[in-house]
This record gives C-alpha cells, structure tokens and sequence, in this order.
C-alpha cells in the first residue's frame, strides 16, 4: 500500500497527526516522547527546582559543547566514520588557548589558535584514515592518547589560568539573557543544518557514507570528502575546547573534557545516525543531546551516586548503538 492510499484511509481528525508525524520523522517522535518522559520523572521529583529557568539555563549550558561535538560527529558518522579522539582534542585546544593568550595577551590569539589546532588534529587523523586505510575507529583511539599526551607534554600537566575577561566573556558572557555558549551551539546547529541538508556537498556526504561504491562511480572525491569532515570535526572540537576554557577561565589537558567523546557518539546514534554511514540529521542530534542532558541535569538533582550516573551513561550508549544497528538491519 502506498503512502497516498494508506492516508486515505485514515480517519479525517488523525490526518493531521500523521503529516505532522511524517515531516518531523518517526523516529525524531520517539525522541521527543523519550524527552517528555523524562521530563515528567524528573519533575515529579523536584519540579520546584527542575523546571526553574535557571536550571533550564544550567541545562543548556551543560550541554552546549556536547551539543557542537555530537552535530560535528553526526556528519562524521554520515560520511561513513567515526572521531573517538574529539574529546582529547577538546583538551588539547584548551591548553593551547589558555597558552596563546598567555604570550600575546590578545583575547582573538586564543580561538585563532584553538580552532587551528582541532582543525590540524582533525587533519592528522583524516589523513592515516583516508591514506593508511585504517580503521576509524582504531585510528582515533590512538590519537585519542596522543592528543591527550601531547596537551600534558606542553603544559607539563598543570592547568594553565587565563587572565582575560574580553575572552572570558565566550564562556559566562550573556546576549538576550541567554549564556554565550548556547548562541555558539545554535549557529554551529543552523551551520551543519544548511550544510547537511540543504547544500549539494552535504547531500554528496550522504551519498558516500551510504554507497560509497557508486558515490566513487559517480565521480565524487572520497578521500576529499572524508579527510574535510575529519577537519571539520577536529575544528568544532576546537570550538569546544574553546567555550570550556572560556568558561573555566584555564587550559586542562583532561579535566572537563574526558568523557565527552562518548556522549556525543551517544547522542549521535540516538539521534538516528546509522552504524555504517549515510544517515543521521542535526535535528536527531539535538533531541540526543536534550535526551543527556535532561538525563545527567536529573540524577544530579535526584542525588543519583556518581558511580549509578557513569552506569546509566554507559547503559545509554549501548542502548543507542543496539538502536542504530537496528535501524540498520531493518532498512
């Protein structure tokens, strides 16, 4: 039965419903009903505080550079790869800010030199992927390491302060009341949106992280594809690294960074990115990421012990990596 005739028998009132369901995605829908019973647990327990718009901007802030990691992993994961190492290269760009502002003393020094270094790193590893034809996932858990070994060689792992309240202000500053950090989340969102989805490099993304065969067939540059969207992840990595060293007013080589690789790949397949490439949208990638940090807002307020939050987090990403095998074996 086609879509046409199976709308038509749908009583009249529920035709709505299913054009709605249909143009957000059902599986978008699930996510959102996901939130929404999060929400409702959460709030339940301590909805004078949960609901509070300081807790909903505490949120937010939370999750603004898990939020630009997990959109720049989606287009990875698109494309047919994987970054396990963005969470290091957060920590690597947060020691090299922290170090360029330092010796010039200029608040633009810091994300010149943090979004050139994730973009370098990004490189390094697009380069033994695409070249080496290594496998992504064994190349970025070395790098992983190295990025990491390297930010404790060059700040001999100690944190580095920083002492400029102009660049500070990425990281506390406020516009329209809302925290600097959640503006810098949602221009990377409308950034990647108009990227993936409306530009005809992005569409040439899907096509190869969904057949990368006939995408090479169709003329299109493969190892150009793959080595950018590497880049690309490796510079909004950097802008992570950026908005945390803001924030935290110093360069770490781990703290505050350590951890946040796994949770954008968690909110990157449960925002519907496929295991083997050529699906997933920012739009999922967002709702996994409010699913997270809803999530880890909660069991702190709840008094979750630490050691339950680190096992439902794990928990939740393999639920999210069942779900997308899933997905994947069922298209």
């Amino acid at each position: 039965m086609t879509n046409q005739s199976a709308a038509g028998v749908l009583p009249p009132a529920s035709r709505p419903i299913a054009a709605a369901v249909e143009r957000i995605g059902i599986h978008n829908v699930s996510l959102i009903l996901a939130l929404v019973v999060l929400l409702i647990i959460f709030g339940v327990q301590r909805g004078d505080v949960f609901f509070s718009a300081r807790n909903i901007l505490n949120i937010g802030m939370g999750v603004a550079i898990l939020g630009v990691l997990a959109i720049s992993q989606t287009a990875v994961i698109v494309s047919g790869g994987l970054d396990i190492s963005v969470g290091a290269i957060v920590g690597l760009t947060t020691v090299t800010t922290a170090m360029a502002i330092d010796a010039t003393g200029a608040a633009g020094a810091g994300p010149v030199a943090g979004m050139t270094v994730g973009a370098l790193a990004g490189l390094f590893n697009g380069l033994i992927i695409t070249y080496g034809r290594v496998n992504p996932i064994i190349v970025t858990l070395g790098t992983m390491a190295i990025f990491r070994g390297i930010a404790f060689i060059i700040s001999d792992g100690q944190s580095i302060s920083i002492f400029n309240d102009s660049f500070r202000l990425l990281g506390i500053g406020r516009f329209l009341s809302i925290p600097a950090p959640i503006w810098v989340l949602v221009g990377v969102a409308v950034a990647f949106y108009v990227f993936l989805h409306l530009s005809v490099a992005g569409r040439n993304v899907y096509a190869i992280g969904g057949n990368p065969i006939v995408a090479r067939l169709s003329g299109l540059n493969l190892r150009g594809y793959r080595i950018a969207m590497y880049v690309v992840s490796g510079m909004v990595a950097g802008i992570g690294g950026i908005l945390l060293a803001a924030r935290t007013g110093s360069g770490q080589p781990i703290s505050g960074s350590e951890g946040l690789e796994l949770e954008a790949i968690t909110a990157a397949f449960l925002g519907g990115c496929a295991m083997k490439g050529g699906k997933g949208t920012v739009i999922g990638a967002l709702l996994g990421v409010a699913i997270i940090g809803v999530l880890n807002n909660g069991m702190i307020l709840t008094g979750v012990p630490t050691f339950y939050q680190m096992l439902a987090k794990g928990s939740l990403l393999i639920l999210a990596v069942i779900l997308a095998e899933y997905r994947q074996n069922k298209a």
